[in-house]
């Protein structure tokens, strides 16, 4: 189906049990395959990012086995027993960051490719910190993007490696999770060195607490110094998977426009810096309660605009767009110029689909500010989604509400990248 038709919902409410974290499920896949020993893994998202990691690994020849909702991963220590073969990587960024990584280090010989989108999205500072340390890597197509070569390497830790943190913290995270197969290796530490300010600093938290639950703890310096240590990963055995905290953001915003919505899965304590997005929503006006796995968002008497540094959770950040629209005054999101190098160009596809229900818009190189119209139209062509899954699932929040209007999203396939149910489980909330 090439679009789908909202009807407006004027009220919402009911319970919605997340699927796993795509953050999680993805680092979780790559670690089991690392360690020494079987992991199990539960609630594992089952998505398209999610498979381009496992389609990697299996490649690598990693054995994996599965009995019900759990997946069994045999892991390698280490050492891939296939160190050879043609990665595709799709439009899956956290995937190819930390598969880039990990192949440069895997002392083997590779390429990665993904789709036309994802030869757009910059990959040259994580490239320039491998070669900081000998890994060999030559660029197959344009000078800083996929598609890549990479050849067997003698790496090198006796100096510290540098590597940018202004543009991905993926770039930081795929080192993170690769150098402890050096570092066992060769019986040394290494030293990562963030040059500049580091964003998304809630995605490298997962990192690091994801490591130690595999056995390697990594000594943090602020922000800007890292050290792995000589260890090796080690399998916990079983590993659940928190609920995705940026899935979350679009049911609590939900109930925030229209009603009274609970999701579960992830709450107090979560590993994922995303919970967070609850801050910005009670700020709006919606009454939020919490608890160990789950948050409750109900109706604000009239959202408020407010002005908001989103530099720590640009994903979740992306669904003020439409309670902006649905606020009184303009709203203004800041600190987000990593939403240029997404999916898409995800400043200029919001604001160009924000005005299709008549918000005024503008936009800058890290910001965005977006005006509400006095009344909010229905859009005369379909909502362009840009192959970009929160995109779309952003925008079906303009059906909600007694200001909502009928919505149609065009290309709706493309939540399949993280959430392949989602406009069922959001039908789930209009039924009751």
């Amino acid at each position: 189906m090439d679009f789908l038709d909202l009807k407006t919902a004027p009220q919402v409410s009911g319970t919605i049990v997340l699927p796993g974290s795509k953050s999680i499920s993805n680092r979780a896949l790559l670690l089991a395959a690392l360690s020494h020993g079987q992991t199990t893994l539960t609630n594992l998202l089952d998505s398209d990012d999610t498979r381009v990691m496992r389609d990697a690994l299996a490649l690598l020849g990693v054995g994996f086995s599965q009995a019900g909702h759990a997946i069994t991963i045999a892991g390698c220590g280490g050492q891939f027993p296939k160190p050879w073969g043609a990665i595709f990587v799709g439009n899956a960024g956290t995937a190819a960051r930390s598969l880039v990584a990990t192949l440069a280090l895997a002392g083997g010989d590779f390429t990665v490719d993904g789709v036309a989108r994802m030869r757009e999205r910059p990959i040259g500072d994580l490239v320039d910190a491998l070669r900081s340390i000998g890994a060999q890597i030559t660029y197959a197509g344009q000078e800083g993007f996929p598609p890549l070569s990479i050849g067997r390497s003698a790496i090198d830790l006796s100096k510290p490696i540098p590597v940018r943190g202004d543009v991905s913290s993926q770039f930081l995270t795929g080192l993170l999770l690769a150098l402890p197969m050096v570092t066992r290796a060769q019986n040394l530490t290494a030293t990562v060195e963030v040059i500049g300010a580091l964003i998304s600093k809630p995605y490298i938290e997962i990192t690091l607490a994801m490591m130690r639950s595999f056995g390697v703890n990594v000594v943090r310096e602020d922000w800007q110094k890292f050290t792995i240590p000589a260890a090796q990963y080690i399998s916990p055995r079983a590993y659940a998977v928190e609920g995705d905290a940026s899935s979350a953001s679009y049911f609590l915003a939900a109930g925030a426009i229209a009603g009274d919505v609970t999701v579960k899965g992830v709450g107090e304590g979560a590993l994922q810096g995303d919970v967070a997005f609850v801050a910005p929503l009670r700020a709006m006006g919606a009454t939020i309660t919490y608890g160990a796995d789950w948050m409750r968002a109900q109706k604000a008497t009239q959202l408020k605009g407010i002005d908001f540094d989103a530099n720590a959770i640009p994903d979740a950040a992306m669904t003020l767009v439409p309670l902006a629209m649905f606020a009184q005054g303009e709203t203004i999101i800041r600190n987000i110029a990593s939403w240029r190098v997404k999916e898409t160009d995800r400043i200029k596809a919001m604001a160009a689909e924000a005005r299709k229900f008549g918000a005024t818009v503008v936009e800058g190189e890290d910001f965005i500010r977006v005006i509400p119209a006095a009344q909010i139209v229905t859009p005369s062509a379909g909502i362009d989604t840009y192959d970009d899954h929160r995109i779309a699932m952003c925008f079906s929040l303009m059906s909600l509400g007694v200001k909502g209007v009928a919505t149609r999203i065009n290309e709706p396939k493309c939540v399949n990248k993280t959430f392949p149910e989602y406009f069922a489980r959001l039908a789930d909330l209009q039924q009751c």
